[in-house]
């Protein structure tokens, strides 16, 4: 959290922005599955995603639109953060910038190719980069059965760029473990606690 001064010249408190990204199968829904109860008592809120592709009982937990909708919404200026991927419009809606100036502290699941335009936006936000190893990415991958054997691999591709990621305020989560000890280290990164 930092003071922003606003105008008038008073200062208050603005919560921090955690951008949470890594290549598809890391986890990352699993780990803000595993964060989601443990943060009811903290003044942390994670948002949900806007996006145009249908919810699934075992996904994420987003809110679905029609493309139509969305674009709606976005010509109305109701995102902060809007990007497309694989066929499919992304967004984060405009309240999370609310709710960082009430000086709460707000997660977002990004997108890498989304995060230089989301700190032009947001200058001050947080990038939570979750790794894991291609040995382990590929069993993962293997065994959720979505992809073939060819999709696997460009994926494997695609996560290895990741280790090429800079960003003055990059924090790094290895999900080598269990997913207690991810989510562990996840919760301990939002709340400040000790590693």
């Amino acid at each position: 959290m930092k003071l922003q001064k606003r105008r008038g010249g008073e200062k208050r408190n603005v919560g921090s922005l955690y951008y949470l990204i890594g290549a598809s199968g890391v986890g990352k829904d699993s780990l803000l599955n595993y964060v989601r109860p443990r943060l009811v008592s903290h003044p942390i809120l994670i948002a949900h995603r806007y996006i145009t592709r249908p919810v699934e009982l075992t996904g994420e937990n987003h809110v679905q639109l029609s493309e139509a909708e969305f674009l709606k919404r976005q010509t109305y200026g109701c995102f902060l953060f809007t990007w497309q991927s694989h066929e499919l419009h992304y967004g984060i809606g405009k309240e999370v910038e609310s709710w960082l100036l009430q000086g709460l502290d707000v997660v977002i699941n990004g997108s890498r190719g989304y995060l230089d335009t989301a700190t032009y936006i947001w200058p001050d936000i947080k990038p939570v980069l979750v790794t894991v190893s291609l040995d382990k990415l590929q069993q993962r991958l293997e065994a959720r059965g979505r992809e073939n054997s060819e999709q696997i691999q460009e994926r494997l591709k695609r996560a290895a760029s990741f280790a090429e990621l800079k960003h003055p305020n990059l924090i790094t989560i290895s999900n080598d473990g269990s997913l207690k000890e991810g989510g562990e280290r996840f919760y301990k990164v939002l709340t400040d606690s000790e590693l």
